[in-house]
């Protein structure tokens, strides 16, 4: 069956005009973007689930040595359940204003970096390692600054 012109005449319009192309694309940029969503609640789910069996099953068994051994990955899981929480925040914020804001994507990264920081196990760690995550901590820093110290813009003049 051979295809019919006004098919193809359609089709060929819909590649030269920009306007529907991008439709198209802003399209489907929001329904990836509501997926993500709805996988990034089920990973907060599941690793709430999981620090709470974890703060269950160690809080009731009495260890001297859990401020040395467990605290700080009890601290590595609530950081890990609020980045999931901040990256979930930067979906929404994305669907309901369709922009990225800038100043929560830098503030989830001094998060994961902190996060980073606090399980950080320093007798395995080599010195440039840890350099780099304090030049990532200084430069993620002076971002945030800039960010929050520029006058808002108004993305609709």
């Amino acid at each position: 069956m051979a295809p019919q012109p006004r098919r193809i005449a359609r089709l060929g319009q819909f590649w030269s005009d920009s306007e529907s192309f991008l439709k198209l694309v802003s399209n489907l940029e929001k329904f990836i973007a509501k997926v993500l969503s709805l996988a990034m609640i089920v990973v907060i789910i599941v690793s709430t689930i999981d620090l709470g069996i974890f703060l269950i099953k160690n809080l009731f068994v009495f260890d001297p040595f859990f401020l040395k051994t467990a605290l700080f990955e009890v601290f590595g899981m609530f950081l890990s359940v609020l980045i999931a929480l901040e990256i979930l925040e930067n979906i929404t914020a994305y669907l309901r204003r369709n922009v990225i804001q800038v100043e929560l994507v830098v503030a989830t990264s001094l998060i994961a970096i902190a996060r980073k920081l606090i399980i950080l196990d320093v007798n395995k760690i080599s010195t440039g390692e840890l350099f780099g995550l304090g030049f990532a901590v200084l430069a993620l820093a002076i971002s945030y600054w800039i960010v929050r110290s520029a006058p808002p813009r108004n993305p609709h003049p």
